[in-house]
């Protein structure tokens, strides 16, 4: 499950930095609500693997600052966890279903039970 989770901060990260590449990892850590130490190992992570990199610039405050961009590998990668995560998302709502219908029979029964024992 462990992995899972971390597979999930990488889609999220991808998600993040293609729509904002500039984000800073301090802006990152805070729109995705993680601490800035686990947005550096995400970040750290996803370029070790060649599905980010990083692009220097000066901003309009004249001092370097930096892009992420996503590669080809980190665009595949990205629709490829987002293939895993609908699947295992799509199974838990099948199993959130399924536990609605067991509820809402219980339900019945108990009402049904309260009326006709009082």
């Amino acid at each position: 499950m462990d992995d899972l989770l971390q597979l999930e901060a990488h889609l999220k990260v991808l998600r993040l930095l293609e729509n904002n590449p500039e984000l800073s990892q301090r802006e990152m850590a805070e729109a995705l609500g993680v601490s800035v130490g686990k947005a550096n190992y995400c970040v750290r992570a996803l370029l070790d693997k060649g599905l980010i990199k990083m692009k220097n610039f000066r901003n309009s405050r004249n001092k370097l600052a930096y892009a992420y961009l996503l590669t080809p590998a980190g665009f595949t990668a990205k629709a490829d966890l987002s293939a895993r995560f609908l699947k295992v998302k799509m199974a838990e709502y099948e199993a959130l279903q399924r536990e609605i219908s067991l509820l809402r029979k219980d339900s019945v029964l108990v009402k049904d039970s309260e009326r006709r024992f009082g």
